[in-house]
């Protein structure tokens, strides 16, 4: 949820990224030696991300209620566009509340943000939750959104398993959950990309079809953008430079939330 970056420069996009450190700024050979070497081996150059911020949902702009919002871990992180990312935990949230278009009004009102611990459970059923992401106005479409469940197993294991929650686009999930990719539209040529896949917003309400409520877990959203460029071929445009063969010309930009946390009762 940070660049790291040590240029006092916030460039987390990847058309204007300016390194991490004053020796990988813009150059025609910045992609072609390692970004740190030593006899431990070398950190390449090209490996370098962008990435990234953090977003904050605050009750307003101003230095309490920002540190508020970090108190209560209401928080989410993106590898650097902008995406608008809503995630809600409860027991009683149903495809009906999909129909509004203030979506943290039922959130709040029927459960906990991200970050929060989800109220104590009455009755039978599973979690449910409540998911809204609007892509960057400038960036690229979504592809889809996944839930990732954490949870400690009988023997008090840690394991963890992802869900495609929604998507875009004519696609079907496997019958093993996975879900076809929803393909490419970069231009290697010119770095760009067209946003006639994905879509411009994706909402759900999911609840865990693998639940016990006898296990601790966890829960977080995680939204992934069509396929865009990196920096490297912007780069690669700019300079006319030849990369490295493993160079990573594209890659699929995200946002991630804080987690929901489940406690059995006692």
């Amino acid at each position: 949820g940070a660049t790291d970056s040590h240029t006092s420069l916030a460039t987390a996009e990847e058309e204007n990224f300016f390194g991490k450190s004053v020796s990988a700024e813009p150059s025609a050979t910045r992609v072609q030696h390692p970004f740190v070497e030593s006899d431990l081996g070398a950190f390449e150059g090209h490996t370098l991300v962008a990435s990234g911020y953090t977003a904050v949902w605050a009750s307003e702009n101003t230095r309490t209620a920002i540190f508020d919002a970090f108190k209560r871990r209401e928080t989410y992180a993106t590898t650097g566009p902008r995406i608008g990312l809503r995630f809600f935990g409860g027991w009683d949230f149903v495809e009906e509340d999909l129909l509004t278009r203030l979506v943290a009004d039922v959130g709040y009102t029927k459960g906990v943000p991200m970050g929060g611990d989800l109220r104590p459970r009455e009755g039978d059923g599973a979690p449910t939750f409540l998911i809204g992401a609007l892509r960057d106005p400038i960036g690229a479409n979504l592809d889809r959104v996944q839930v990732v469940k954490g949870w400690l197993d009988a023997e008090r294991v840690l394991q963890e398993k992802v869900f495609n929650v929604v998507w875009s686009d004519d696609r079907a999930l496997g019958a093993d959950g996975t879900l076809p990719a929803v393909g490419n539209t970069v231009d290697l040529e010119t770095a760009g990309w067209s946003n006639t896949i994905g879509a411009s917003e994706l909402v759900a309400v999911w609840s865990d079809p693998e639940f016990d409520p006898a296990e601790r877990a966890f829960y977080y959203a995680r939204v992934l953008e069509i396929p865009s460029p990196r920096w490297v071929l912007y780069d690669k445009v700019r300079f006319g430079v030849d990369l490295p063969e493993e160079a990573q010309l594209t890659h699929q930009e995200r946002a991630y939330s804080s987690p929901i946390w489940y406690t059995p009762s006692e």
